[in-house]
């Protein structure tokens, strides 16, 4: 193409260099689409490399509790956990269990910093009972469809959405394994229920951000999860770069873009920030949407700064549902210091949460036939 002026030349080279991008990026994402399966996307690429491995290895702590593991994955992964047990659990009634997941980039120690540690002997999940044990398994090294230093890091695979209660499931000619972090948090469910010391009618889960996001996915596919309260979690469904997003539904899926859920009716809390990371509160307050369209229960509650729940999320901070719009630079610092801080001040009313929906009939589960389904009767 002739060009008029040396400018022109440039601009057309500029917008020439702009299209070519952007068809690169479209063709990403539409190689990306082409690999989604009916369990959403690929199972994340654990990373192995010297820095991964010397992080997950020097993770592998638990400041004032109990080390669980190591336990081999199918992947040859080894997976750990921590264990806080108030004195004498092994001489007391069967106890709650508390399952923690840590948010990315951090591991199962993180549990330090939610106050839930110190609320092991006193805390009450069963009315007239103080005390229960509390487990914080630890993720993997993984892929993240999360944004810049988070892309890969220590945290859970809440995008790859096989967590059939048998184990491996095929379709058409492919055969999809379970969620690898989804059988490790079986796993050490399973270890802690076989000592007798866990009370089965009350194991629920708690999160924090993408822990959270897991421990969603989790309750909402296990019958025996009685409820779940997690803080500021993207939906596991569909938030920020997922091109592989799907609908969570209570019967046989149509298509890939739906994803069945086991646990449809598992009560769930939601804590999350008015100004959160990312721009994710209006993705949490969709997911709340999402739940109630499946005939599930959830509380949403929305915090401001001072930790007060107010009605709605602070526009500024994003408003795209997806938690992929613009945010400034300074309500992205707010969100950001927003959703390091554990909401303390909350602990109580998520125990209370939690104590109000031991499982039984309320969650549609027969509890006569809880071991039908238990992690130790699909031989995990």
């Amino acid at each position: 193409m002739a060009c008029d002026t040396r400018q022109d030349c440039l601009r057309h080279r500029l917008a020439a260099g702009i299209a070519l991008i952007a068809a690169w990026l479209a063709s990403l994402n539409a190689f990306a689409g082409a690999r989604c399966s009916p369990f959403g996307d690929p199972p994340a690429q654990v990373d192995r490399g010297w820095y991964a491995s010397f992080v997950a290895a020097r993770n592998s702590v638990c400041l004032g509790g109990k080390l669980l593991g190591p336990w081999t994955d199918r992947n040859g992964d080894a997976r750990y956990a921590c264990l806080y047990e108030p004195a004498g659990a092994a001489e007391r009634e069967p106890l709650p269990m508390l399952v923690f997941l840590h948010p990315s980039e951090t591991s199962a120690y993180s549990v330090i910093l939610t106050g839930l540690v110190g609320l092991i002997d006193k805390g009450v999940l069963k009315q007239g009972a103080p005390g229960f044990i509390l487990l914080a398994p630890q993720g993997r090294y993984t892929t993240h469809l999360y944004p810049g230093y988070d892309s890969n890091a220590l945290g859970w695979d809440n995008w790859y959405r096989q967590l059939s209660l048998t184990g491996a499931v095929a379709v058409g000619d492919a055969t999809y394994d379970e969620n690898a972090d989804a059988a490790s948090i079986d796993h050490f469910v399973d270890e802690m229920t076989a000592t007798g010391k866990v009370d089965r009618q009350r194991i629920y889960m708690m999160g924090w951000s993408n822990g959270a996001a897991m421990a969603l996915l989790y309750a909402l596919n296990r019958p025996w999860v009685a409820a779940a309260a997690v803080y500021s979690a993207p939906d596991p469904f569909a938030a920020l770069f997922d091109v592989c997003t799907q609908t969570p539904v209570a019967v046989a899926p149509v298509g890939d873009g739906q994803a069945r859920v086991f646990n449809p009716r598992v009560p769930l809390m939601h804590v999350h920030n008015d100004c959160d990371i990312g721009g994710i509160c209006p993705n949490g307050s969709r997911f709340a949407h999402r739940v109630r369209a499946l005939g599930g229960s959830i509380e949403d509650v929305i915090v401001d700064s001072s930790g007060i729940r107010v009605p709605s999320c602070d526009d500024s901070c994003g408003t795209d549902e997806m938690a992929d719009g613009e945010i400034s630079t300074v309500a992205s610092f707010r969100g950001l210091v927003r959703h390091m801080r554990w909401p303390a001040r909350w602990n109580e009313r998520m125990l209370n949460f939690l104590r109000r929906h031991p499982l039984g009939i309320s969650n549609d589960q027969d509890t006569r036939d809880w071991s039908l389904e238990s992690p130790t009767a699909r031989g995990d």
